[in-house]
């Protein structure tokens, strides 16, 4: 793929959960969205309007009802099964808002947890995932996470993101449950570590102060197909 290929694209997305009748309103209904490598975008929304159903789609996590989902150039939903996961694995990073760490292992294993999916040589695995907890300032990398801050552990989730080097990073309320002070540091954090990586990001979020943040923030309500 060229360098200038986009990290994301949609087209004509729609979804509702199964069972729905067949008039329902969509959950999910977007008719474009794109992002250039690099480029970073807040996805706002009322509670409930579909935010954290859109980023599964994205991660090939749900199969939207209509629609195209492209990461790195990539159908993600035209794969199945294995095929799917490691596509995943290698081109997108997901940071969550609980985190989703791996409790009982290390931060490092956390790491090396995601790089099982990249293409980086597995001689290397060590030595990335080493350089990443450093990046992000974890100074204890075989330190159990259970043990970590939530601050520490939003860091660790920051460096499992980033670990395979993706096209894109999907942040669903990835400071929700942090205190103001840690939630600026820890955007700070995610946003300059997209950089770095060369990363496109896009996140959710409730927060009203994070619109600062983002040079282009899109509204789910303006996103719908006609």
């Amino acid at each position: 793929m060229s360098d200038q290929t986009p990290a994301l694209e949609l087209r004509d997305l729609k979804f509702r959960y199964p069972g729905a009748a067949p008039n329902a309103p969509w959950i999910v209904d977007v008719r474009s969205l794109a992002l250039k490598p690099g480029e970073q975008a807040l996805l706002t929304g009322a509670s409930g309007r579909g935010k954290s159903t859109l980023l599964q789609i994205v991660a090939g996590l749900i199969d939207p009802d209509q629609g195209i989902v492209r990461v790195h150039g990539q159908d993600i939903h035209a794969f199945s099964g294995a095929k799917r996961d490691l596509y995943r694995g290698s081109k997108i990073g997901m940071i969550f808002q609980n985190f989703n760490l791996l409790r009982g292992f290390s931060a490092k294993e956390n790491v090396l947890a995601s790089l099982m999916f990249s293409d980086v040589p597995r001689k290397e695995h060590d030595a990335r995932a080493l350089e990443l907890l450093k990046i992000v300032g974890i100074p204890m990398p075989e330190r159990d996470v259970a043990d970590f801050s939530i601050g520490q552990m939003q860091r660790v989730a920051v460096a499992r993101a980033v670990a395979t080097s993706p096209a894109l990073v999907l942040a669903d309320e990835p400071t929700a449950s942090l205190d103001p002070e840690n939630a600026g540091a820890a955007m700070d954090l995610i946003q300059s570590t997209c950089q770095k990586v060369g990363a496109a990001l896009l996140c959710t979020s409730h927060d009203p102060s994070m619109a600062d943040r983002f040079t282009r923030r899109e509204s789910l309500d303006q996103l719908v197909t006609a």
